[in-house]
């Protein structure tokens, strides 16, 4: 892997000891993707179409959300989109900017394998890029022990 590649793209894989369609319903149903991601969303997740709400993270209240949903291949592969200005404000960014993210789920003799790869950081001016990536990085090693506990329990 390149540096540059390095710098647009986190990925995380996380084993599940939980089936597929119960990793699925986590990810997909917009309640429970709520309460394990800690964000109140204010509908569903449909193809096309845009999603808004608020984190819950104490001290990140203020956060809003907002994402476009790409793809919901049930139990295989979930993606959305979400605008880099929703943490980088101060940077102007084409109208079709994005950052992405794909949840993709296989089933092994265990459980589920969760591959999750959020990519676009190449946006973001360089002076901001590495911060915004550890953030993000920190971000999905905190939000894998959160679905982890959420579908095994």
């Amino acid at each position: 892997m390149d540096t540059q590649e390095h710098q647009d793209r986190i990925v995380r894989i996380v084993e599940l000891a939980a089936p597929v369609a119960r990793v699925w319903k986590a990810l997909a149903d917009h309640e429970e993707f709520g309460a394990w991601f800690r964000v109140r969303l204010d509908g569903p997740f449909e193809v096309g179409k845009t999603t808004t709400g608020t984190m819950a993270y104490p001290g990140c209240e203020h956060m809003k959300w907002e994402s476009v949903t790409e793809r919901m291949d049930p139990e295989r592969v979930f993606a959305f989109s979400w605008p880099p200005s929703a943490i980088d404000p101060d940077t102007e960014y084409a109208p079709d900017a994005k950052v992405r993210v794909e949840f993709r789920l296989e089933p092994t003799e265990s459980g589920t394998r969760l591959t999750i790869t959020e990519q676009g950081f190449l946006q973001f001016p360089e002076s901001k890029r590495l911060e915004i990536l550890r953030s993000n990085i920190d971000g999905w090693d905190t939000q894998a022990c959160n679905i982890t506990a959420h579908v095994e329990r």
